[in-house]
C-alpha cells in the first residue's frame, strides 16, 4: 500500500458539479482506494491503495464520478513524496505566515515554453512568482482575488494546472502524518 493525494479541480465551486466528500469517498472505494479522508469541500483527498498505474486509477475515478454525477472533474494523482517535494521547494517560505496569499499550483507536467514575459508584465509590483518543476509559487501579499497573474498563469504556462493555498496544503499535509 502507498499513499495518494487527489487533487480535483472544479468541484463545489459556485454550486456547479456538487459532490459531497463522503460520496466522494463512497466512489473511490471500490477502485480499491482505503482509508479515504478529505479535507474541505473543493476536492482534496488523502488515500492508500496497493494498485501502482496512478493513470488508470485516475481515469477510473474520473468515469466513476460522471456515471454517478453527470460530469467528469480534472483531477491530479501525486504520490506522498512528490506532494512533500512540492511543500519543500516552495522558495517563499517567509509567505507561509499569511497562508491564503501563498498558492501553489500543482502542473500536469513542467511547462517547456512558459511564457515568462508576459507573466512577469501582468504581476504587479508586490507580487512573486516561481516555477520549479511540477509547481507554479505566487505569493500575491495585496490578495490573490485581484492578481491579474493568477487569473492568467495557467494560460502563460501552457499547461494544466490546479491551484491550492498554502493553508489548504497544511491540512493536506496533516492527513499525512
Amino acid at each position: 500500500m502507498h499513499t495518494l493525494i487527489a487533487l480535483f479541480r472544479g468541484i463545489n465551486v459556485g454550486g456547479r458539479n456538487r459532490l459531497p466528500m463522503k460520496e466522494l469517498a463512497s466512489l473511490m472505494q471500490p477502485l480499491g482506494c482505503t482509508d479515504v479522508r478529505t479535507v474541505i469541500q473543493s476536492g482534496n483527498v488523502v488515500f492508500a491503495t496497493g494498485r501502482t498505474d496512478s493513470e488508470a486509477l485516475r481515469a477510473e475515478l474520473v468515469e466513476a464520478i460522471r456515471q454517478a454525477k453527470g460530469f467528469a472533474p480534472a483531477v491530479m494523482l501525486l504520490p506522498e513524496g512528490d506532494f512533500q517535494a512540492v511543500l519543500q521547494a516552495n522558495p517563499f517560505p517567509e509567505a507561509v505566515e499569511d497562508p491564503s496569499r501563498l498558492q501553489v499550483g500543482f502542473l500536469s507536467e513542467p511547462p517547456t515554453a512558459p511564457d515568462l514575459q508576459a507573466m512577469e508584465a501582468a504581476r504587479s509590483p508586490t507580487e512573486r512568482f516561481e516555477v520549479v518543476g511540477p509547481a507554479f509559487y505566487l505569493h500575491a501579499p495585496d490578495g490573490i482575488g485581484r492578481s491579474k497573474l493568477a487569473a492568467r498563469a495557467e494560460a502563460w504556462l501552457g499547461v494544466p494546472m490546479t491551484v491550492r493555498n498554502w493553508k489548504t496544503l497544511g491540512k493536506v499535509a496533516a492527513l499525512l502524518s
